[in-house]
């Protein structure tokens, strides 16, 4: 878990990584997510409910993030 300051209201803020930075935004704007910018490689998004989220590129070790990555059909 890492904490960092954001500009915008004071709340949490989820980073998922993801091997597919596009696949994972489109399946999170299908849920009703909004693309309000970008940074570098990374997608923010605001969720339905209001909270920021981040979709951020591979940037564990490949082999732990294989053994730990949740795949959604």
């Amino acid at each position: 878990m890492a904490i960092q300051a954001v500009d915008d209201q004071a709340r949490y803020h989820l980073d998922i990584e993801t091997d597919d930075v596009d696949a994972e935004t489109a399946r999170l704007t299908d849920l009703g997510a909004v693309e309000v910018n970008r940074w570098l490689n990374c997608r923010i998004l605001r969720a339905p409910g209001g909270h920021l989220l981040c979709v951020i590129p591979l940037h564990s070790d490949p082999g732990t993030f294989e053994k730990y990555a949740q795949v959604w059909d």
